[in-house]
């Protein structure tokens, strides 16, 4: 009886083990089932923040359609609006280092030739903490290729997760 014993308890801890092997891979698939749009989609978003940080606004630009536009909310409450050609062109003036960065990884959701990039951000500038709040890029594909029609930001002082 001794040794039903230890066969049963093998095999069960056996079974055990494949199940949860089989769960950590079916919570990879999604980061393996990543689409071309979706990879192209962060590329265009990533290309803004490369354009940032190197004070770079023709790699900005070259990320976004001819009449993007960001819209947002400082953390005084105000609200703005500008011309994407205008604040890339303002950072690339200001003789800062901005760094621009997820949080998390970002929520992507695409239909057809309309995609939206949505997650929590933090903004540092010189390497000191500036704010943080939540991205949201919508994307269009163009004959070039997705392309940043618009950006909308919140921008928080207070509550941020990784504020330095």
């Amino acid at each position: 009886m001794g040794r039903f014993a230890s066969r049963f308890d093998l095999g069960l801890v056996y079974h055990r083990a494949m199940r949860l092997l089989t769960c950590c891979l079916l919570a990879l698939l999604p980061l393996a089932a990543q689409t071309s749009d979706e990879k192209d989609v962060l590329a265009a978003v990533r290309k803004t923040f490369d354009g940032m940080a190197t004070n770079d606004a023709a790699k900005i630009l070259a990320s976004m359609t001819a009449d993007a536009h960001l819209f947002g909310v400082r953390a005084n409450g105000i609200a703005y609006a500008l011309p994407a050609e205008q604040w890339a062109n303002r950072l690339a003036s200001l003789k800062g280092q901005f760094v621009e960065r997820f949080t998390k990884t970002p929520t992507v959701s695409i239909h057809g030739t309309l995609a939206n990039v949505w997650g929590e951000y933090e903004f540092l500038r010189d390497g000191k903490f500036g704010h943080c709040g939540v991205d949201s890029f919508n994307l269009l594909k163009t004959a070039e290729g997705w392309r940043i029609a618009a950006i909308l930001d919140t921008e928080e002082t207070t509550g941020c997760p990784t504020a330095r």
